[in-house]
């Protein structure tokens, strides 16, 4: 299946983990390959009354041909979230893909996995393909409370001490530096989590002289350094004023206003969706993993589908030359 094909599917099971979390087992109509670890399936949703896509992060491979995602409800959902946890078993969907933005690189001398909230994912997906190859890893597992630790009895069943847990109400946070100092020469760190963590984890990657190379990233764009708030984009090639609701990504907004963009992950990871910034009247919250540190902090450019203003608003141009 390409990655544009959508293919038909059915809810077979839903299974709570968490208060919030849900667990999706989807039956496609047409069973595929196994998906490596890493991979997402694109979900056909319905925000009001426009379709969208979301994208999911597999939690195994899906060899007996089932796909299992698992789906955080979020206070600040955009209406993804609320969609799928709307969902009843037998539920007709379309979905595509699977598709990989996030590879595991098997043969490494040593690996490290972080997660953080529901950016247990794909790592889950990783934890158990690097289990089953008899390779050296660690997970580390960090959530708020014990509730919140989904699916953590069940890797602590298949992976044993692999795994090791911190809670904010236990007042453990994770040593990123002494994880990486442990790791292998050669290894390599993949994590997933909140902006904060995934930034730690660069200062911290960094400051231990690791190839830049040997750390990998998944986001799933829902937060920054700033609390989200409406904004207003400007371009003035195209005389387009746009407001850029709290429950929108700017992506979205230019989308609905007609300005053609090219995007392809929605989550700040491939950089197809950037603009030029010609003048931010507020701050930049820059929440996407493609830029560097020092390219976010010339505010040159940003990706529409996860960073946002807040404090103001921002001039920009885009690729789109339709008058």
């Amino acid at each position: 299946m390409t990655p544009t094909d959508w293919l038909p599917a059915r809810l077979r099971a839903i299974r709570a983990l968490t208060p919030d979390i849900r667990l999706l087992e989807i039956a496609p109509s047409a069973p595929g390959t196994p998906a490596p670890p890493g991979s997402h399936l694109g979900v056909a949703v319905m925000i009001g009354e426009r379709p969208d896509t979301r994208s999911y992060s597999l939690l195994d491979s899906g060899a007996d041909g089932l796909y299992r995602i698992a789906v955080k409800r979020l206070p600040d959902s955009r209406g993804g979230s609320a969609y799928m946890h709307g969902l009843e078993p037998g539920a007709r969907l379309s979905i595509s893909g699977p598709r990989n933005h996030f590879g595991l690189t098997l043969g490494r001398p040593g690996y490290l996995l972080v997660a953080g909230g529901i950016g247990i994912t794909p790592l889950h997906a990783m934890a158990l393909a690097l289990h089953q190859a008899g390779a050296p890893f660690r997970l580390l597992y960090a959530a708020r409370t014990r509730q919140d630790l989904a699916l953590a009895d069940d890797l602590r069943a298949r992976i044993g001490d692999r795994l090791e847990t911190f809670l904010d109400e236990d007042h453990r946070r994770i040593d990123l530096h002494a994880a990486i100092a442990a790791l292998a020469p050669g290894g390599e760190a993949y994590v997933c989590g909140p902006f904060g963590m995934m930034e730690a984890a660069r200062r911290a990657w960094a400051e231990a002289g690791r190839p830049a190379q040997g750390l990998r990233f998944e986001t799933f764009g829902t937060g920054g350094r700033h609390a989200t708030e409406p904004f207003t984009v400007r371009i003035p090639r195209l005389s387009k004023e746009i407001v850029v609701s709290r429950n929108q990504t700017m992506l979205e907004a230019l989308e609905a206003a007609g300005v053609g963009m090219i995007h392809d992950c929605r989550r700040g990871e491939c950089g197809l969706c950037t603009v030029k910034i010609l003048e931010a009247e507020g701050t930049v919250d820059h929440r996407d993993v493609f830029f560097s540190e020092a390219q976010k902090a010339t505010n040159a450019q940003l990706c529409t589908c996860v960073s946002r203003v807040v404090g103001g608003g921002i001039t920009i141009d885009t690729a789109d030359r339709a008058v």
